[in-house]
């Protein structure tokens, strides 16, 4: 059971979103005993990815919103008379208003199973897949198999993942996948059969292909389905933050191909680069120069103050109209290139946020702009997986009851976990979503508008099926915000052949299927039965097939102050932002690394096997433990493993013993 857990650790991290998981990182890199704990049985929290069948099972469980009231409370005879305790949460409140919506033709999809599912696991004996779709009293095995995909050091893509570095130092340019989406094995009968019937007559061979709810249902592992929707920047933190750590062997990177405008009810391609300017056909002469001349300025724009000082305390927008500019290359840079509100962007925030876009430019393509093969949700387990390298300890399905703080010192000494166990560690870091509400009572938290689509084709049609498009679609009333649009293709590994993943994001003022409904709207079609008259003028839109709509929450920004009786030791780490990149996530994580560790580099490269320097000793004992034969070699009973639930083993407890211990592992022959 988990009385075999260490009862004494460095640094313990609660959550597994992507600033503790850099956290958990940087810490096991520099040596720290780390152990990283999740109430959830998926890595990531709120920054995850899911199968559709995964994220039907978790729409039904933040639908229902049950509580546990059967908890054992044995544990608080673990408390002495110096102690005190917080409380921290046992269910998610991070998301409300979940809507999920099937617009495609529902055909029955009772009797459909996943392609490809694993077996079910007997301990979690759920049922068929078919079950999430139709009766919500039974669980889904895909979500099972995610989980032990998700509990694994080695995720089942780990082959097609590893097998490229992909952001290498020095700006060596990206690996992206093949422009042609994975073959489809198990569903080839049921796309042909969607071609057989488009075959009859050329009208219908230009339609998009018709996709059945069944065939979503049964092709629901291709879909990589993230809760939170972000790009990198190319030259971004996080990037450089890959880059240095070496974590981006563990991923792969598609470009952003497409950064598009929505302007008088139409959706356009906004030239980028300086070939884009001059290649445009949609601007005329006398606006590319307007347009080069004006960029060029923005680059190095703190050399010319007196270009911008008179405008400092003015939006940029009303910066912009005093540049003399057309009125579409205002809408261009404004929502396109800067990508800022046109209420609430001052002129200096503005060119910033110019000027970033224009120097992402050209070094991984043709925009500023990375997506991560398989999903945003693959980046915190990138960072899981160098934090097990050096010796971190991961255990999902596994929650923590409280914080055990000191009366007199008010220092946090140490946690309970569900089984009980009391583990003492120096620090402790906990994502916002587990703390109570006592401690956060004094806490403003903002919300963030979510909604996912999958659709049957792109907002902006062209030769190539394989677009990532990026849109910002303006408000329609002042005040209100704007919507950021990310259209992801078959090719990025996050959805089936013949379908694209929407995803539409916004601070939230209402609920998200208010406030981004209106969007939805305006850009595709959705086929119910009341609009079927309206078909003929709605078909050069995408339909919807599907859609969820949720809000969540946004715990970015939050002064430490805001916390009630937080301990000194204890770390806070917030979770999504409305931002499109990950800058906040990464400050934050080495803000905390370097308040706890003052004196030690924030994820530095991992050491070079050989320049590892070790004594006699370390060799003759690593010698004679691989030495040892398979037979006589004592393994865990399964009933054990099980139980405890670590997605990976801590073999070796230092960063040299662990990569000298995966060094010889891979010169090991095979039998």
């Amino acid at each position: 059971m988990a009385d075999n857990l260490p009862a004494e650790f460095d640094v313990v991290v609660v959550g597994t979103g992507l600033p503790e998981s850099i956290i958990a990182a940087a810490c096991a890199r520099s040596g720290q005993r780390v152990l990283h704990v999740d109430s959830r049985n998926y890595y990531g929290g709120n920054w995850a990815s899911f199968s559709f069948s995964g994220l039907l099972s978790w729409i039904k469980e933040n639908q229902e919103k049950s509580e546990n009231s059967d908890e054992c409370e044995d544990w608080k005879k673990l408390i002495l008379e110096n102690e005190e305790v917080i409380s921290l949460n046992k269910k998610d409140k991070t998301i409300e208003h979940v809507e999920a919506f099937c617009f495609g033709d529902q055909d029955s999809a009772k009797d459909v199973e996943e392609a490809g599912a694993l077996p079910k696991l007997p301990v979690f004996g759920a049922s068929g897949a078919e079950g999430v779709a139709q009766d919500p009293n039974k669980e889904c095995p895909p979500l099972d198999s995610a989980v032990a995909r998700a509990e694994s050091c080695e995720p089942e893509k780990a082959a097609s993942v590893d097998t490229a570095s992909t952001v290498e130092e020095n700006d060596t340019e990206v690996n992206c996948e093949n422009e042609g989406s994975p073959s489809v094995s198990s569903s080839e009968s049921a796309l042909d059969l969607g071609k057989a019937e488009a075959a009859p007559s050329e009208v219908s061979a230009q339609e998009p292909k018709k996709i059945m709810y069944s065939q979503i249902v049964r092709e629901g592992r291709r879909f990589n389905i993230d809760l939170v929707s972000k790009l990198l920047y190319s030259r971004g933190l996080l990037i450089d933050l890959l880059i240095k750590s070496n974590v981006s062997r563990y991923a792969e990177f598609k470009n952003a191909t497409r950064i598009l405008a929505f302007r008088e009810g139409k959706v356009e391609q906004v030239p980028c680069s300086r070939a884009d300017v001059f290649n445009s056909r949609q601007l005329t002469m006398v606006e590319k120069r307007m347009l080069m001349k004006f960029l060029t300025f923005c680059l190095d724009y703190e050399q010319h103050p007196d270009e911008f000082q008179d405008y400092k305390n003015s939006t940029f927008a009303q910066f912009l109209r005093t540049r003399k500019l057309t009125p579409s290359l205002q809408h261009f840079i404004l929502h396109s290139i800067a990508m800022v509100s046109e209420t609430d962007c001052s002129t200096v925030e503005g060119l910033q946020a110019t000027r970033k876009f224009l120097q992402c430019l050209g070094r991984y393509g043709n925009t500023p702009f990375l997506f991560p093969l398989y999903g945003q949700g693959e980046i915190p387990q990138c960072f899981c997986r160098m934090c097990a390298v050096f010796g971190g300890i991961y255990c999902l399905r596994h929650s923590v009851q409280c914080l055990v703080v000191d009366k007199e010192s008010g220092r946090c000494k140490a946690i309970i976990d569900h089984f009980g166990q009391r583990i003492s560690a120096n620090y402790f870091i906990v994502e916002d979503s587990y703390l109570s509400e006592s401690v956060c009572r004094n806490v403003c938290y903002r919300q963030i508008s979510r909604a996912v689509l999958i659709t049957d084709q792109s907002v902006l049609k062209t030769d190539s099926e394989q677009q990532v498009s990026i849109l910002t679609v303006p408000p329609v009333d002042l005040g209100q915000p704007a919507v950021c649009v990310i259209e992801l293709c078959s090719s990025t590994m996050t959805c089936m052949k013949d379908t694209y993943l929407v995803h539409l994001t916004c601070p939230s003022t209402k609920t998200a299927r208010e406030d981004l409904e209106p969007v939805v709207q305006k850009l595709f079609h959705l086929n119910t039965e009341a609009e079927k008259e309206t078909e003929n003028e709605e078909l050069e839109k995408p339909r919807v097939l599907w859609a969820v709509y949720f809000n969540m929450r946004d715990s970015s920004g939050i002064d430490r102050n805001s916390y009630s009786n937080l301990p000194s030791n204890v770390y806070v780490c917030s979770g999504p932002d409305s931002a499109l990149g990950n800058d906040c996530a990464v400050k934050q994580a080495e803000t905390i690394f370097q308040e706890m560790f003052p004196t030690e580099e924030f994820c530095p490269p991992p050491p070079n096997p050989e320049d590892i320097i070790y004594d006699e000793d370390e060799l003759a004992s690593e010698e004679s433990g691989l030495s040892n034969s398979p037979e006589t070699k004592p393994e865990p009973s399964s009933e054990e493993s099980s139980s405890r639930g670590y997605p990976c083993s801590r073999d070796v407890h230092s960063p040299i013993r662990s990569t000298l211990f995966l060094q010889r592992l891979s010169q090991t022959p095979k039998h």
